[in-house]
């Protein structure tokens, strides 16, 4: 779960501020920063976790990938970077689908 500092930060970067119980409704604000209501802050949470869940497959593909330097080695033993660097990325594509 997105915690409610990086929601707040999501809002307002600027912000200044500390979180108690990591609870939205217990947030004292500092340096005349902006309070930003509980649902305000709530909703972005929702929004951030909608948006780390939407990007699983991002995660699970690049800890698959072959390294920057194996993908570059795949390119250069191919002769001109096509078919086995190609076959390697497309099958985590196909393994991990953006769903």
């Amino acid at each position: 779960m997105t915690d409610i500092a990086h929601s707040i930060l999501a809002i307002n970067p600027n912000a200044k501020f500390t979180v108690f119980a990591e609870d939205a409704s217990n947030v004292k604000w500092h340096d005349n920063t902006t309070p930003i209501s509980e649902a305000d802050i709530l909703a972005k949470q929702v929004e951030l976790q909608a948006d780390y869940e939407a990007k699983e497959y991002q995660r699970k593909r690049a800890s698959e990938y072959p390294s920057i330097g194996e993908q570059l080695d795949l390119i250069y033993h191919a002769g001109q970077g096509g078919d086995a660097f190609q076959a390697a990325i497309q099958a985590i594509k196909d393994k991990y689908p953006k769903g």
